[in-house]
């Protein structure tokens, strides 16, 4: 069972939150980031491991562990929440996999579309679930619309509503979460495994994204635009420690990631003392 206490402490908040400020607070505390598929380790789907990692150790994950443990919290404040397998929509003509999970929250006869899993360029807020109105979070746009069976998370993007992901409205069971989370962490094709990708939100909305799926690169998404920074992989060690508060770790030979030993995270990090080097 979830410790409710401790991940409200974790998002900065306590007693009985509503939906929206779970939600919100979720998405700009703990960050989206693969590191562990990137190092070679499958993501474990329990419970227990879930909050160990993204609430005890302070670390971030991907879309199942975001929102399994955004489930587990919602039902421990007397929600209904309800699972849905999406295929994200990044390149036109392309079928991918079901590999993304939506939620539907329902309290008080309302439903809502919740997702705090999709990186740094996700809704920010629940918008009502279904099909509707284009709704306004922060200066950037979202909505929901039909094609064929599926609903679809649409962006705007200037002028245009851009697809980011669609999924057929059907409940699924946590064995079918399972399966899409083992492939996606430890498939050899799986861009999961293949490269890294690590976001944020931040309180304004603006999103920060360090991914290297082309070159590697630190962008900042605004409602004005975006902007991008080409990178050097020796930087990402000390970016993922300030700009995602993601320390303990380091590049090895051959230039992946790997953890290192908290003891000398600490004692790299600590201020010389008078007389120290």
């Amino acid at each position: 069972m979830l410790d409710l206490d401790a991940y409200l402490e974790r998002i900065g908040l306590d007693g009985r939150p509503s939906l929206a400020q779970v939600h919100r607070a979720h998405l700009t505390s703990i960050p989206f980031e693969n590191l562990d598929p990137h190092q070679g380790q499958p993501v474990s789907l329990q419970l227990e491991d879930i909050e160990r990692k993204l609430v005890t150790e302070r670390r971030g994950g991907y879309c199942f562990e975001q929102n399994l443990l955004l489930k587990a919290a919602l039902e421990a404040l007397g929600a209904e929440v309800d699972m849905f397998l999406a295929r994200v929509r990044a390149e036109p003509g392309v079928v991918r996999p079901r590999t993304h999970l939506v939620l539907r929250v329902s309290e008080n006869g309302s439903s809502w579309h919740a997702d705090v899993g999709f990186g740094a360029r996700g809704i920010l807020d629940p918008i009502p679930f279904g099909p509707g109105p284009a709704q306004e979070q922060s200066g950037f746009g979202f909505r929901v619309v039909q094609d064929g069976p599926e609903l679809v998370l649409q962006k705007l993007a200037g002028d245009e509503w851009v697809d980011a992901y669609g999924f057929l409205p059907q409940r699924v069971p946590l064995i079918d979460v399972e399966l899409s989370n083992w492939w996606t962490s430890t498939h050899p094709g799986s861009p999961f495994v293949t490269g890294l990708i690590v976001g944020l939100r931040h309180d304004d909305g603006t999103g920060t994204l360090l991914c290297d799926w082309s070159d590697l690169s630190l962008s900042q998404e605004t409602p004005a635009g975006t902007s991008v920074t080409p990178l050097e992989r020796d930087a990402i060690p000390e970016l993922l420690a300030t700009r995602f508060s993601l320390p303990g770790f380091a590049l090895d030979a051959d230039e992946r990631l790997v953890r290192v030993a908290a003891a000398s995270v600490a004692l790299r990090h600590e201020p010389a003392r008078d007389g120290g080097i």
